[in-house]
């Protein structure tokens, strides 16, 4: 991957954010550190590991601590005869620390982690060294007394020594009237000795050595010549416990030269989750998560957000980045300040981002091709040092890169050809497009060359977009228009920047003069893709309220559905008791298992959305109805009520049916004297009847919204409720639940002949 592209996509801007959110100074190095990878298949596996990460995390709710570096540590394990100090150790530890609370918290994971388990399972644990830094140092670093026998024995002795002390200097001010001469009434140290310390003037009185004065002269730190022979033998004590120290310090390094592989291991795994955590708190501050780049894959980034703008405070603008499939080339055009710029580097950053596995601010469906190249010309590449003017240095980095553009090549070229003569210009720049298209690479272009524009229209494998400012205000929407161009708008920029209203009108005489202005066309495709981007946006929202409202309603009918049947479930169990006590007697049992059945599938029936079934009063023998399990027509041949069977006639067989398992047959043909007759019954459903006469306002409106909810599910528009006319209470409590339910358009009254003021129709949306 080319360093001067990544720097132009502000690719190390990205690294530099994720790094503040590592927990480690080698995590935020290692974030620093972290460039696009060039193995399709090792991407892939970061890839799965970045999303079974932001999961794991969402669910573990771990964090991980902070850690200090070993990569000097790991340095200083080369000199064979040299030995760590406790501060050396003590990071070893507690980077073992860290590593084991880490370690037991992925173990912990479910079965759907695998990656992120395997990667720990796989991990050589240093159990020598753990077991050996446990055992011989504190939690401070310090070295314990157990680490062995001798620094045991020796500190006793050291301990011995110093109460000794204490309990000779505290005999001596007991006999001796001498509190006056001292400064402080207890033992202090200096020069590694226990002292006293008086004030100067006094020193003379008592028999010792002084070892050093205060800084303002007034104290100095005096050795009794009692304690001489004691702080001899302390002296000779410390010098055998730190003899004994450096023999606990070498042992403790040699198992980390014995161990080093092991420790090493764990120490870049660590480093390695520090940074995929990072990642993962990346994800959650820009609304990204991990996009798969696979072979195959077309350019279609839903919703993309710059990175380094999702992650500033301010709100971004979503852009879609689409290719139809075999497309690869997008034309981006339009007005200065529309954000063609900030397009192409999205589209640029986000594909070294997913290459990087590093979270990308896209929605949900994006999708990209395994890109393991990306070359930019973006910009004013003028170079004062290398005696090189824009359009020199553009060529020149051109014909660089051009030997290793392949299929799997993004180059991004922003204002391509500038520099030169504008026609000259534009036909290099639609032959450099033609030359890629045919090296098969990926390309994202922002021009403002007219022929550029018209090239973008009419050549196979290549898309144009433009984008689209407000046509009242000719402010930016940031949002592109597909399978269009624009145009550059450069008066209405340069009005916006001040330049005078007499300049501007001179232009605009010139512009006239040339009678190239077509800025009325493109004023009027802007306005059209500014509305149909607005109305598909407004699709976009109402598709997805109906549809949460779809979910809703399903949600509460299958709620609804449980309680029944549990209620159904209940009753039966209670008839089989009531049977097998002999309470009642077998055909009263089967007779009221029977009506609970019948009422089960008269629930499933009201909570599917299919056809409807027939009714039982209406079938008369003659009639064709379809017989739902066999998805035959059948003719009737007669009709029991009372078991609510009807017999058919399908083809040769003759068979009883439940009425539930009968739907109206479509058509219906009756031949009478060489007359066909066609009865259509696919047409709009007829309206559905409610009637809610003698029933309480609560119960009334309960039951006229679980009617609504049915209307909903079986298609229905329109829906009449039968309230009566008497005080008008009941249709006062209907009207105010129609007004308050969002799945009514309208209602009204009914006709005089149809009911008048008794009945309330219903338009559904």
């Amino acid at each position: 991957m080319e360093s001067r592209s990544l720097q132009l996509l502000e690719f190390p801007k990205v690294l530099l954010s994720l790094s503040q959110f590592a927990a480690s100074e080698p995590g935020r190095q290692a974030c620093r550190n972290i460039q696009p990878l060039s193995d399709a298949d090792r991407l892939r596996v970061e890839t799965e590991l970045l999303c079974q990460a932001i999961a794991w995390s969402g669910e573990s709710r771990f964090r991980l601590e902070s850690f200090t570096s070993l990569d000097g540590l790991f340095a200083f394990l080369d000199r064979p005869k040299s030995f760590l100090e406790q501060d050396g150790l003590w990071a070893v530890s507690h980077v073992l620390h860290v590593a084991r609370a880490a370690q037991e918290a992925v173990r912990e994971s479910g079965e759907r982690f695998s990656v992120l388990k395997e990667r720990c399972d796989t991990l050589q644990w240093p159990a020598k060294t753990w077991s050996g830094l446990r055992r011989c140092l504190d939690q401070n670093g310090d070295s314990r007394d157990e680490s062995s026998p001798e620094l045991f024995s020796v500190r006793q002795e050291i301990r011995r020594i110093n109460q000794q002390c204490t309990r000779k200097v505290h005999d001596f001010f007991s006999d001796r009237d001498i509190a006056h001469i001292l400064q402080d009434d207890y033992l202090t140290i200096s020069s590694d000795r226990y002292v006293l310390a008086l004030k100067t003037n006094f020193k003379g009185r008592l028999q010792g050595i002084v070892h050093d004065y205060s800084q303002t002269g007034e104290t100095c730190y005096f050795e009794p010549m009692f304690l001489v022979e004691l702080n001899n033998s302390l002296q000779e004590l410390k010098r055998e416990e730190r003899t004994e120290e450096e023999k606990v310090l070498r042992y403790l390094t040699g198992l980390l030269r014995d161990e080093r592989e092991s420790l090493e291991g764990v120490y870049s795994w660590l480093v390695d989750l520090d940074v995929l955590l990072a990642k993962v708190i990346l994800a959650g501050k820009i609304g990204g998560h991990a996009l798969e780049m696979s072979p195959g894959e077309r350019v279609n980034l839903k919703g993309a957000r710059h990175p380094l703008l999702a992650l500033s405070e301010g709100a971004v603008v979503p852009v879609d980045l689409e290719l139809e499939p075999g497309q690869r080339v997008l034309i981006i055009t339009g007005g200065n300040a529309g954000g063609k710029t900030v397009a192409l580097k999205t589209l640029g950053l986000i594909a070294a981002m997913a290459l990087a596995a590093v979270p990308v601010p896209v929605d949900e469906g994006s999708s990209l091709p395994f890109l393991d190249k990306i070359f930019v010309s973006m910009g004013d590449e003028q170079s004062l040092e290398e005696n090189l003017s824009t359009f020199t240095a553009q060529i020149r980095h051109f014909s660089r890169v051009w030997p290793r553009v392949d299929d799997r090549s993004l180059v991004i070229l922003d204002e391509f050809g500038v520099g030169t003569d504008p026609s000259q210009g534009a036909a290099l720049a639609q032959a450099v497009v033609d030359s890629l298209l045919e090296a098969e690479a990926y390309v994202g272009v922002a021009t403002h060359f007219p022929a550029l524009k018209a090239y973008g229209l009419s050549r196979d494998g290549v898309r144009a977009a433009s984008v689209i400012f407000d046509p009242d205000t000719k402010k930016p929407l940031f949002r592109l228009g597909y399978d269009q161009v624009g145009a550059s708008q450069a008066l209405d920029v340069a009005r916006e920047q001040g330049l005078p209203d007499s300049i501007l009108a001179r232009a605009q005489e010139y512009l006239y003069l040339d009678g190239n202005d077509s800025s009325e066309v493109f004023d009027r495709l802007n306005a059209l893709a500014a509305r149909k981007e607005e109305e598909l946006r407004g699709v976009a929202r109402r598709k997805e309220v109906l549809e949460n409202k779809h979910a809703k309603l399903q949600q509460r009918l299958e709620r609804e559905r449980t309680v029944v049947l549990a209620e159904i479930k209940a009753r039966s169990q209670e008839i089989v008791r009531k049977w097998q006590q002999e309470k009642q007697g077998r055909k009263e049992a089967l007779r009221n298992l029977n009506e609970l059945r019948d009422r089960v599938a008269q629930s499933e029936m009201e909570t599917e959305s299919g056809p409807p079934s027939v009714i039982l009063s209406e079938l008369k023998p003659g009639m064709h109805v379809t017989y739902g399990p066999w998805g035959k027509s059948g003719l009737v041949r007669a009709v029991d009520e009372r078991r609510k069977r009807v017999q058919l006639d399908i083809g040769s067989v003759t068979l009883w049916a439940g009425v539930g398992d009968l739907t109206p047959e479509a058509r219906t043909e009756k031949r009478t004297q060489g007359v066909t007759v066609h009865r259509d019954l696919t047409g709009p459903a007829p309206s559905m009847r409610l009637d809610l006469r003698g029933m309480r306002a609560d119960m009334a409106v309960a039951e006229l919204e679980r009617f609504v909810d049915r209307a909903l599910l079986s298609g229905r528009e329109s829906l009449e409720v039968v309230h009566g006319k008497g005080t008008g209470a009941l249709r006062s409590a209907v009207h105010e639940f129609l007004k308050r339910c969002p799945a009514v358009h309208e209602f009204s009254m009914a006709n005089a002949d149809e009911g008048g003021e008794g009945v309330t129709r219903i338009s559904l949306q």
